[in-house]
């Protein structure tokens, strides 16, 4: 069973069960992971402070204020601190049961005086043919932007050097720019992905159209797998930004929506290359039974010729086999070549035959 497969079935298990809702567990994949890095950038159009946090209560101190602050935890093992740190923005237990739920699917929900939202990063790992999924969960706040990650390892420092430098309008536009910012960012990197499974799908067409071997179906079936995966995690965003697109949440600034229109086409066209790579995977497929079948055909065909060709000379070995008094030729001093010769044009005149209808 391939890796990404293994990864969609782990994502099939039933949540706390027996447990109340609320009740916040850390995912296997994240348990007992390094404490959490946990770093803030406070900023506004003339100013900016950038700072890691150990103390959760100092976060207080970032609420209600007349800068922005981008909150970022790294890493989702620790229980306490995430507890502690919804303890100090009053977030619901049901929002921390989702942030630590790291197979759920992305999705966005308006709480009244803050917004909700999960997505998934997605992305080769170190260059291989192994897809890595990690969640981003984001609630926006007036004049906040908590986000959480599974890993210390994200896309989003080119984000942390625009701010630094006040670059474009991050600094003088409010939180909901900097989530619109942060999805975009890892929007853009989809635009890896169909890079490399093009490569991938290129080499293993030339591959079965070549020389199709019985690993190449695996391959096929682990690029089918990796969609499935990608498409899971990519898919839902359309419906994230479109909920966003229709002003159904009073915290996000009308004036990003413009920016929103273009990541919502940056998204489709993502989701096209992959519709278009399930079809062509689905075309590989088909080549490849294809051309294994031609494969065999040829293996026939060399066979059927040469049992076809040593047909008549076994009938004429069979004929001298025979225990017969009267066979004169049996008699002559030349019959043995002579014979030899005969079975000699017999296959010599069948193979010509075969060349002049193009069968071999």
């Amino acid at each position: 069973m391939n890796k990404s497969l293994t990864k969609l079935l782990s994502s099939v298990k039933l949540k706390n069960t027996g447990q109340p809702p609320g009740t916040l567990t850390a995912q296997e994949k994240t348990s007992g992971t390094a404490p959490p890095k946990i770093t803030v950038i406070d900023y506004s159009e003339n100013s900016l402070q950038e700072n890691t946090i150990d103390d959760i209560a100092s976060f207080s101190q970032y609420k209600n204020t007349d800068t922005k602050s981008w909150i970022n935890i790294s890493s989702l093992g620790d229980i306490e601190t995430i507890k502690e740190l919804g303890e100090v923005f009053s977030i619901h237990p049901l929002v921390l049961e989702d942030i630590l739920d790291t197979d759920g699917r992305p999705k966005i929900e308006d709480l009244d005086d803050m917004v909700f939202t999960r997505i998934k990063m997605v992305y080769f790992k170190n260059k291989s043919n192994e897809i890595i999924t990690e969640q981003v969960s984001m609630i926006l706040g007036k004049g906040f932007l908590l986000t959480f990650q599974e890993y210390e390892e994200d896309v989003f420092e080119q984000i942390r050097n625009r701010i630094r430098n006040a670059r474009g309008k991050i600094r003088k536009m409010d939180c909901s720019y900097l989530f619109y910012s942060i999805i975009d960012a890892i929007v853009d990197n989809y635009f890896h992905l169909p890079a490399v499974l093009g490569e991938n799908l290129e080499g293993v067409e030339e591959k079965i159209l070549k020389d199709p071997e019985p690993e190449d179906i695996s391959l096929i079936h682990k690029i089918k797998s990796d969609l499935i995966l990608i498409r899971r995690a990519i898919w839902p965003l359309r419906e994230i930004i479109n909920s966003v697109l229709r002003g159904e949440y009073d915290l996000i600034d009308d004036n990003i929506q413009i920016y929103l229109r273009d990541l919502y086409d940056h998204i489709i066209q993502v989701v096209d290359w992959l519709e278009t790579f399930r079809d062509i995977v689905g075309s590989l497929i088909d080549t490849y039974m294809t051309s294994v079948s031609n494969k065999m055909n040829e293996v026939m065909k060399v066979l059927t010729i040469i049992a076809t060709i040593f047909i008549p000379l076994t009938f004429v070995a069979g004929i001298y086999g025979m225990n017969f008094e009267n066979m004169p030729e049996l008699g002559w001093k030349s019959a043995y070549f002579i014979i030899l010769g005969v079975m000699f044009l017999i296959a010599a005149g069948m193979v010509a035959y075969f060349k002049k209808k193009n069968w071999l």
